[in-house]
């Protein structure tokens, strides 16, 4: 497949004008062809105009051909993973076998959300039959359902080039809701971004969908992507990435006449509590399990475990010089971008200066030719310094982490109670421990989107019950999930039909349930 470094507007490709970008390769500095054109704000119009005009159809797609739409791009994946881990591995620096995986993850969740629409799951229909002899007034025949909200632009994620990208979970998940959806990829992927991109567009052609279905638009976050953000013909946005560019996205909905919803995933720092019990059984292990899971793909995972409490005592002195020790010996990593390496770097130089901050140990590491290579850092502090200094709470986005020392449980309380939204919390401790700390737990609950017991937080698994979300700033909106089947949530809403005659219903809602998917029926779930 020849890449030609061009937009792809619905069923073409936008001509090749004016700036140009070329991907590089973070491990080298070099440029990898070929050149790719930025989009224009008529490209931008031309891409909402097509997508709006494909709504008019897609919308009305059953379930079950959408999931067949949604598959046929898995198997195109599938088809072609050579080529796309060879180019991705080229402009990120990460492992084939990082990326394979990831690829396996991206079909995985591609057939999950084609799954959800063909079942029913995103149609949530329910039926309250009439009863005209309720008393006092008669009691109406009610049905609704969930229906797509229209064009959908999503924005491709730095860190999964796959997974959170052109054919990742927000695009799956809004093609599960019948939504077109416009792509504006991340600069540090072009070239997979088009040959995704052209894999989609393909699939849209095999499977009859009207042109406009699918764009992908390059160009900058602050141009074109605010330029489709503001487009009225857009409906909704998917964003991962930082809480800048999340916030620019946000105010930009917010001040459109129409104003719009924003699904951004902005960062989170995964604070990890230890408890004293297991801390003394096996604190060797527990700084290998963390050690592991913060330096996991140079640190570029949004689940990252950036924050650590400890109670202070013996297991906790064994579990620090254990960790120390690993960290001092890990070996150097090619970080996705130049910019974000030197992002991180500047973080890890800022906590270095804090008072009452100790760089316990940092591992070796020169830039390197793509000025992209970043060693893992260790901080430790006390929870009287933590407890004061608001910015030890930011996010280093790479491999480091901050350990906080406490003297008691209840200091360890009071920490937690001042964190932000996150998208994860982990506990480690004894069974019996959950109990004794049942506030620790409930006061994480309010705070997090996800709770994780004896494990690390690092790997999402792509399930049903799965949360991938989290309380301002973790995301734009606390309720939402980037991640798991009620990520097709995001990009529907509930229409009810009162006293409607059968034929002029739904299929999703007629009385002889044509399509056969799960239904709420006076209040009991036929299956």
């Amino acid at each position: 497949m020849k890449l030609e470094g061009l937009s792809i507007l619905g069923q073409g490709r936008v001509t090749a004008a004016g700036k140009s970008y070329a991907a590089i390769n973070p491990a080298t500095g070099l440029a990898i062809g070929p050149d790719y054109f930025w989009a224009t704000t008529a490209d931008v119009d031309a891409a909402a105009q097509l997508a709006a005009k494909a709504f008019v159809e897609f919308r009305r797609w059953s379930g079950q051909r959408r999931a067949g739409f949604i598959n046929r791009i898995a198997e195109l994946l599938e088809a072609n993973a050579a080529a796309i881990v060879e180019r991705v591995t080229l402009e990120t620096g990460l492992a084939a076998a990082r990326l394979q995986g990831e690829l396996a993850r991206t079909c995985f969740q591609l057939r999950l959300y084609g799954q959800a629409a063909a079942s029913g799951l995103c149609a949530s229909a329910r039926i309250d039959h009439a009863d005209p002899n309720r008393k006092p007034l008669a009691k109406p025949d009610l049905r609704s359902m969930m229906v797509p909200v229209g064009p959908v632009v999503v924005f491709g994620a730095s860190n999964f080039p796959l997974a959170f990208s052109v054919a990742g979970g927000d695009t799956a998940s809004a093609f599960a809701a019948g939504c077109p959806v416009i792509v504006k990829p991340h600069q540090g992927h072009l070239g997979t971004a088009e040959l995704v991109g052209l894999l989609v567009q393909q699939a849209a052609c095999e499977c009859q969908a009207p042109e406009g279905i699918f764009s992908l638009l390059y160009g900058s976050g602050r141009e074109v992507g605010i330029a489709l953000v503001k487009h009225p013909l857009v409906k909704s946005v998917g964003f991962t990435g930082s809480r800048t560019g999340g916030r620019a996205l946000m105010d930009a909905a917010a001040a459109r006449p129409e104003p719009i919803p924003v699904y951004a995933e902005m960062g989170s720092i995964n604070p990890v509590f230890f408890l004293a019990g297991v801390m003394n059984q096996k604190p060797e292990e527990l700084a290998a399990g963390l050690h592991a899971s913060v330096t996991l793909g140079v640190g570029q995972f949004c689940t990252n475990p950036g924050l650590i409490f400890v109670e202070r005592g013996n297991g906790a002195d064994v579990f620090l010089q254990k960790l120390e020790t690993l960290i001092a010996a890990t070996a150097s990593g090619t970080m996705l971008t130049a910019d974000l390496c030197a992002a991180y770097r500047s973080g890890v130089e800022k906590f270095s200066n804090f008072s009452g901050v100790k760089r316990q140990a940092q591992s070796k590491a020169d830039l390197g030719a793509g000025n992209a290579q970043a060693g893992a850092a260790l901080f430790v502090t006390d929870a009287e310094t933590f407890l004061s200094n608001h910015h030890l709470r930011d996010e280093i986005f790479g491999p480091s982490t901050l350990v906080v020392q406490c003297r008691s449980r209840a200091q360890m309380l009071n920490a937690a109670n001042q964190l932000e939204g996150q998208l994860t919390a982990t506990i480690h401790g004894l069974p019996e421990e959950l109990q004794a700390n049942h506030e620790l737990v409930e006061m994480l609950a309010t705070k997090v989107g996800r709770l994780v017991f004896n494990s690390f937080p690092t790997g999402v698994e792509v399930a049903h019950a799965m949360t991938h979300g989290g309380p301002y700033p973790a995301t734009s909106d606390g309720r939402s999930s980037s991640v798991g089947t009620r990520a097709v949530d995001r990009f529907l809403r509930p229409v009810s039909y009162q006293n409607f005659p059968d034929t002029a219903l739904p299929a999703e809602l007629q009385e002889s349930n044509p399509l056969k998917i799960d239904r709420l029926v006076d209040g009991k779930l036929i299956l």
